[in-house]
């Protein structure tokens, strides 16, 4: 028979004692543990972020914009209380000679903070080619952004958006665009503001190439603009606008959701934007998705309207 203590409990007894209540001890920590998890589970999921948030880019209301059916001023009103939009890209030939007015910025600034709608960025054109061949061409080009990446800085944007046009051999343009982009992005990098190339044309919509060009420059204040649609080189050659997108998302600062057309369900019938936003999402990217309709079949707000929904129903599906 084991030894007794004075409790009169034997040491085997004692010690089977002892191993039960360790082993409740252990399963009730266990049960804590992962009650835990499971409330901590939840709570992640509750605070789980949304996948991607929508932004409006002006060139979608380019039509009513140039024949002045409404104004550029009009641009947050209409983002905001039309689509409960609150963050906005612009275009700059819609206010073209005001990068330097600073009585219409601050104007621009104070319509866009009372409605609460956020500025991204500006899209530049007409400036010049940032790849011309001439180098005192493609020097005026590179100061001729300036103005932009000032107003931009003032307007509280993160980029300014800008093309890649060039001429010459292939390798030849990746030279160009790469000096000129350099140029530029050091000059917006000293005000805080990001320079991105949208693939628009040319070379600049052959994915392969801009990426090329992207690392040529290696500057982390550079960036590209990935838009769903863009992918037309020339007249009749056209870049696969899901492999395009693939290779530009590894540096992309902003994404335009471009848009045509959509069938009776809703979907857009060039782009398969389930299969392109997972593209997107798949590097990691978590910014403002810009719509950016184009179509001529709905009006410019009916062509938002049912891009924004579509756009909707894909981050939905993601959840």
């Amino acid at each position: 028979m084991g030894k007794k203590y004075g409790s009169g409990i034997s040491a085997s007894a004692s010690s089977k004692l002892k191993r039960r209540n360790f082993l409740k001890f252990g399963a009730s920590i266990a049960g804590a543990l992962a009650a835990t998890d499971l409330r901590g589970s939840l709570l992640s999921d509750l605070k789980k972020p949304i996948v991607f948030k929508i932004s409006l880019a002006e060139w979608s209301l380019h039509r009513a914009l140039r024949s002045k059916e409404i104004d550029h001023l009009d641009f947050y009103s209409i983002a905001k209380n039309e689509f409960d939009i609150s963050a906005v890209e612009y275009v700059n030939t819609f206010f073209f000679d005001k990068a330097k007015d600073a009585t219409y910025l601050k104007e621009m600034k104070t319509r866009a903070h009372d409605l609460n709608v956020k500025s991204l960025l500006i899209m530049c054109d007409s400036e010049g080619n940032l790849g011309d061949p001439d180098d005192s061409k493609r020097k005026t080009a590179v100061e001729n952004h300036y103005k932009w990446a000032e107003a931009a800085k003032f307007l509280g944007c993160h980029s300014i958006r800008v093309n890649a046009r060039s001429e010459g051999s292939y390798h030849e343009q990746i030279e160009l665009a790469a000096d000129g982009l350099r140029r530029l992005t050091e000059f917006s990098d000293s005000m805080g503001i990001n320079t991105i190339v949208e693939n628009h044309g040319g070379l600049s919509s052959n994915g392969k190439w801009l990426s090329a060009v992207m690392k040529k420059v290696d500057h982390p204040s550079l960036g590209t603009l990935p838009d769903f649609g863009n992918f037309r080189i020339q007249e009749d050659e056209w870049y696969d606008r899901y492999l395009g997108v693939r290779e530009l998302m590894p540096f992309a600062k902003a994404v335009s959701a471009k848009s045509h057309d959509f069938d009776s369900h809703g979907n857009e019938i060039n782009t398969d934007y389930y299969k392109m936003i997972k593209i997107v999402l798949s590097a990691g990217y978590d910014g403002y998705i810009g719509i950016e309709y184009e179509g001529n079949t709905l009006n410019e707000m009916a062509g938002i309207k049912a891009t924004k929904d579509l756009l909707i129903r894909v981050r939905d599906s993601l959840k």
